[in-house]
């Protein structure tokens, strides 16, 4: 905005929008990220506005295109993720779009696991298929199965999970990441189950990493936002997309985000240390048949694990296979009083969910069999609860469950 201040300016109308337009001067640094609630930002001439607007980097214009609380977010998650550059989008699924779709092309193939989020899988057969895309799917936890796919036909895009969603099965990233390079393809990591306290797939191999910003980066399910990390020039054909497509995080979400980073190392020790307890003891429960928790040594990729997650920390995500089957798993939801009857995961609050009727609800029965997810099987995202109280309630959960059952047989 041109300085015209000492300019006689007689209507009001002019006069109220200039004085509450005006920023104030701040020569001192603050601790938090400031928000930049604003569409537009002011050029002093008209080269300025032409340069910055075709160089996100350079300045700001356009917030859809950049804005600085938005980039703080995106170079925040950078530094953690230990990618070259980040970038903050509006959503997981706009993080994870614009991922592969900074890669794809009419023709091209890419390969991801069968056990994975639902509505990624629906993504890439909807929409990337609907564009020309072939998208094949493997057991993505057995190296030999991934290479036989990758050598069938000319591949794209490698795209996995750290821990797959629901079923927490852990894939070997560092080998993956190895596979996919020798195969010319691009090893794209959803991130979201594990986050970078306890995980960096970058590390591994992988040359983006994305994440769901709404779970354990916030962390109070108060913010929807997604993010990338990676190689300079993988990020700016992302950042790309997201300009093009309108995935814009607003600031203030970015700044609820950046927020929850502060806290998120004591969260995900909470998290994991609260997960490992209630996984051990329901490993013992009359009432499930299966616990699958990376940090116990019967889950089948508990080695990979290890080998790939800080030390100690298995995350704050874990799956039961309940006695009785799909009735069962929801009367153990409809039976709990302390975790909130809610979909999502990564929050403060503890959030049991079945993944057959929520996040896997558009696979057929076959395919739900085929990605290792049981008709019982629940998904428990540990918050930060009490362990005692999470313990009797699903220990509550669980015996109404069986009592129903026994009602339903006469028993």
């Amino acid at each position: 905005m041109n300085d015209d201040r000492n300019e006689p300016v007689r209507g009001f109308s002019t006069r109220a929008i200039r004085a509450a337009s005006r920023t104030p001067r701040v020569d001192q640094r603050p601790t938090s990220v400031p928000i930049y609630q604003t569409a537009t930002f002011a050029s002093h001439d008209a080269q300025e506005l032409g340069d910055v607007a075709g160089e996100p980097r350079s300045g700001y214009a356009y917030s859809r295109i950049s804005n600085p609380t938005t980039n703080a977010l995106g170079d925040a998650y950078a530094e953690l993720a230990g990618g070259e550059r980040g970038l903050a989008l509006a959503s997981g699924m706009g993080a994870i779009h614009a991922a592969l779709a900074s890669q794809l092309r009419a023709g091209d193939r890419v390969l991801a696991p069968l056990a994975i989020y639902g509505s990624t899988r629906a993504q890439l057969l909807h929409t990337f298929a609907g564009f020309g895309v072939e998208v094949a799917f493997v057991d993505a936890t057995d190296p030999a199965a991934v290479t036989e796919a990758l050598a069938a036909h000319p591949t794209r895009v490698l795209y996995a999970e750290t821990i797959a969603n629901p079923t927490t099965f852990v894939s070997d990233h560092a080998r993956l990441a190895t596979l996919a390079h020798e195969h010319g393809a691009t090893y794209i990591v959803d991130n979201t189950f594990a986050s970078p306290y306890v995980c960096r797939p970058l590390d591994l191999g992988a040359d983006l990493v994305v994440e769901s910003a709404t779970k354990f980066l916030g962390g109070h399910s108060d913010v929807i936002a997604g993010v990338v990390a990676g190689r300079e020039e993988l990020i700016a054909k992302v950042e790309r997309v997201q300009i093009d497509t309108g995935a814009t995080v607003g600031p203030f979400d970015a700044f609820l985000v950046l927020r929850g980073i502060l806290t998120l190392a004591i969260r995900m020790e909470r998290h994991a240390a609260t997960a490992l307890a209630l996984a051990t003891w329901l490993e013992g429960h009359a009432g499930v048949q299966r616990v699958l928790y990376p940090g116990l040594a019967s889950h089948p990729q508990r080695a990979v694990a290890m080998r790939q997650f800080r030390s100690g920390v298995a995350g704050g995500m874990l799956a039961i296979d309940v006695a009785g089957g799909r009735e069962a798993g929801r009367a153990v939801i409809d039976s709990l009083r302390v975790t909130e009857l809610t979909a999502s995961l990564g929050s403060v609050h503890t959030i049991v969910v079945h993944p057959p009727s929520t996040s896997q609800r558009q696979l057929s029965e076959s395919e739900l069999y085929e990605a290792g997810i049981t008709p019982g099987l629940l998904r428990i995202s540990v918050g930060l609860e009490d362990f005692e109280d999470l313990q009797a309630d699903l220990e509550f959960g669980l015996t109404e469950s069986s009592r129903l059952a026994s009602a339903a047989l006469g028993v």
